[in-house]
């Protein structure tokens, strides 16, 4: 059985995202949870939020054994891109691409 969790339309570019994803994924959540409150990124905290999320709906919705759950699957989407202008010289603008993600986390009893 399977317990899933989805974040959308995260402030957080996908490929940086992916980086600390690749850290947690196949571990037990409680060895995950423990990297990553010592992983000094941005994506360390989303991720971490989206796995204790997953992991109550387990708990809550299957009834689940906390203790022996591991992270099946875990990736980042490519969410809706926000499009900025910043000015630059002679009249001219460049633009801002801030992309977003949607992070989806899969746990399973293992």
């Amino acid at each position: 059985m399977e317990a899933k969790a989805v974040s959308k339309y995260i402030r957080i570019s996908p490929f940086k995202i992916r980086r600390v994803m690749d850290q947690v994924r196949g571990k037990p959540v409680e060895e995950a949870l423990r990297k990553l409150a010592f992983t000094p990124k941005k994506g360390a905290r989303i991720l971490e939020k989206v796995i204790r999320s997953a992991v109550a709906n387990a708990e809550h919705n299957l009834g689940l054994d906390v203790d022996k759950l591991i992270i099946k699957r875990v990736y980042a989407d490519q969410g809706p891109t926000l499009k900025r202008w910043i000015p630059r010289a002679m009249g001219r603008a460049n633009r801002i691409l801030k992309r977003t993600s949607h992070i989806t986390v899969v746990v399973a009893e293992g």
